[in-house]
């Protein structure tokens, strides 16, 4: 077993990054909220939808800490000007910009949410938020799926050490290889 390095709690394990999962929930959460404006704009429960969808872009916002404090620990581990750069730079500059909108979406509509009725400017921050999110989550894909960032391709790994919780040495030799 490798030793314990303090930055594993900001950015993870070699071979299980933190940034990741969180991604997963913050987008699931602002995937919701975008789906239940559209089903309240089409009148569908439209009440409990407003409510649910304000109420979503407000938990969306609290992960959003997390999962972009993660991100931007790995992004300051780039090396400057290099591509990989340049593609986690326009990841990070659509996922704070999808942000801001899902902000203003939240801040301008919970005059709406307290009336139960998703706002037609609050709709429109939304959807744009929304496709914000799925231009940055394209561009997260192409830093870890082209890119190659944090993957450690140790896919002879035995199972055992490869769902591990603490780091192997294999798993640390790789991600610093």
């Amino acid at each position: 077993m490798a030793e314990f390095e303090p930055s594993y709690l900001i950015r993870g394990l070699p071979g299980h990054p933190l940034h990741p999962p969180l991604t997963d929930a913050t987008i699931g959460i602002y995937t919701f909220a975008t789906v239940a404006a559209i089903l309240s704009k089409l009148g569908l429960a439209e009440h409990a939808f407003a409510q649910a969808w304000w109420l979503a872009l407000i938990v969306g916002l609290i992960t959003t800490v997390l999962t972009a404090l993660t991100g931007f620990a790995d992004w300051l581990t780039i090396t400057w000007g290099s591509e990989l750069w340049k593609t986690a730079t326009l990841h990070l500059t659509a996922m704070v910009t999808a942000t801001v909108f899902f902000g203003l979406a939240a801040i301008f509509g919970h005059s709406g949410y307290t009336d139960q009725a998703v706002t037609t400017g609050s709709f429109i921050l939304t959807l744009i938020g929304f496709v914000l999110l799925s231009t940055g989550g394209w561009l997260g894909g192409a830093v870890t799926f082209v890119h190659g960032m944090r993957v450690l391709s140790l896919v002879e790994e035995p199972t055992e050490k490869a769902v591990a919780p603490m780091p192997s040495e294999e798993k640390v030799e790789a991600a610093e290889g």
